[in-house]
């Protein structure tokens, strides 16, 4: 067993400079238990692979290689990493100041699993990170295998591709093909969101901390686009940014929808769902809640039509996403990454001190509600969301 992970670990294809970087991946690995061995192995060997494709900037940038385009992506997606540590106040390490290609269209898929009649993430528990509410899988067929085995079982499921991933701190996260094409405001907004797991991270608390680096990804693009050397790419960002956020308001919407159906909408966190279906539930209940459910999704639909057709011109930049079956888990899914961010840009509001740039004092709050024990920070953050100006989720 051991030769084996060293044959992942240990590659000789791995540049010297990189070696002690895998060190605690095979630590990980040799600590985890059984029925998650398999799973901790794909996380090392998908990690490592990333880790041995990443190339310093300027040397890809003085490749005779790169394309026109791929540099002039990769200068600006510079110009948001150095403002993000010189102005706004997140980590100044040498996380995306090296490029990979990675030669797929993503660089993980998350696997995400409710309930059939609820919004309750199902978690999952891991060394080091603890527990957060999706898996992880650098092979997007190993992620569909894994959802069609919670599909069977009958839980509600979502399969969904991740342009790019924080390792906290304890690796250089590298600029990635799967987001570099994006819009630059764009690339700019998923630098700072990954940095700011860096900044800021509550142990067990996957809304707080997705919430948080939403919130400064937010106030962070606003900075960056101020710039007078950025003022060329704003236009075509707000318009990306205003689509984006006219998307993201119906899933919102439609997400209070079905907490309120559920007898979910504004109740405290109750504990991990146990099964896909509760026993307590009687078959006309179900039958009920069923139906609710697929005509709130249903009206989805027809809302976003309506949205292409009345304020978007046709475009169709989200056909994709609504071509597959929806359900619960992609809607709490979208919960795990908006729920707290009202209350942490209110938050943001109160921080006179932020408004020269810098994020420092703004982080420096969300990283004491982040040492606060779990029901004191959503007692919090509760506070904040009832001040805050801003759509309810």
């Amino acid at each position: 067993m051991k030769a084996w992970i060293g044959r992942i670990l240990w590659k000789p294809r791995i540049r010297l400079r990189q070696a002690g970087r895998f060190a605690p991946l095979g630590a990980l690995l040799l600590l985890a238990g059984c029925a998650n061995l398999e799973y901790y192995a794909q996380s090392v060997a998908g990690h490592s692979a990333l880790l041995q494709a990443a190339r310093p900037l300027d040397q890809v940038l003085a490749d005779p290689s790169s394309t026109d385009d791929l540099r002039t992506r990769l200068r600006y997606a510079r110009s948001a990493r150095r403002y993000a540590s010189e102005v706004l106040g997140l980590p100044d390490n040498g996380s995306y100041t090296e490029y990979a290609d990675v030669e797929r269209p993503y660089v993980v898929w998350n696997v995400f699993a409710t309930p059939e009649l609820s919004l309750r993430l199902k978690p999952s528990c891991f060394l080091v990170v603890g527990c957060i509410d999706y898996r992880g899988y650098y092979r997007e067929e190993a992620a569909r295998a894994q959802a069609r085995d919670l599909r069977e079982q009958g839980w509600d499921v979502h399969v969904g591709g991740v342009p790019a991933y924080s390792t906290l701190g304890w690796y250089r996260d590298p600029l990635v093909n799967t987001f570099i094409r994006l819009p630059p405001g764009e690339v700019a907004r998923l630098v700072f969101h990954e940095l700011t797991h860096q900044a800021v991270y509550a142990k067990n608390d996957t809304a707080f901390n997705e919430s948080l680096a939403t919130a400064v990804e937010q106030l962070g693009v606003e900075r960056w686009l101020r710039e007078p050397e950025n003022a060329a790419l704003r236009p075509a960002y707000e318009i990306y940014a205003q689509r984006r956020a006219d998307f993201l308001a119906l899933l919102r919407d439609t997400r209070r929808q079905l907490l309120e159906a559920y007898g979910e909408a504004g109740t405290r966190a109750k504990p991990a769902p146990a099964t896909p279906l509760p026993e307590e539930l009687d078959p006309a209940e179900i039958a009920r809640l069923r139906e609710r459910k697929a005509a709130i999704i249903a009206g989805l639909r027809q809302r976003y039509e309506a949205l292409k057709r009345d304020q978007w011109g046709g475009y169709g930049g989200y056909d994709g996403w609504f071509a597959q079956p929806l359900n619960n888990a992609h809607f709490a899914a979208i919960g795990t990454y908006q729920q707290w961010v009202p209350a942490l840009l209110a938050l943001a509001r109160q921080c006179g001190s932020c408004r020269d740039g810098s994020l420092g004092p703004f982080l420096a709050q969300a990283r004491e509600l982040a040492r606060l024990p779990h029901a004191e920070r959503q007692r919090r953050l509760r506070e904040l969301d009832q001040r805050a100006q801003g759509p309810r989720l």
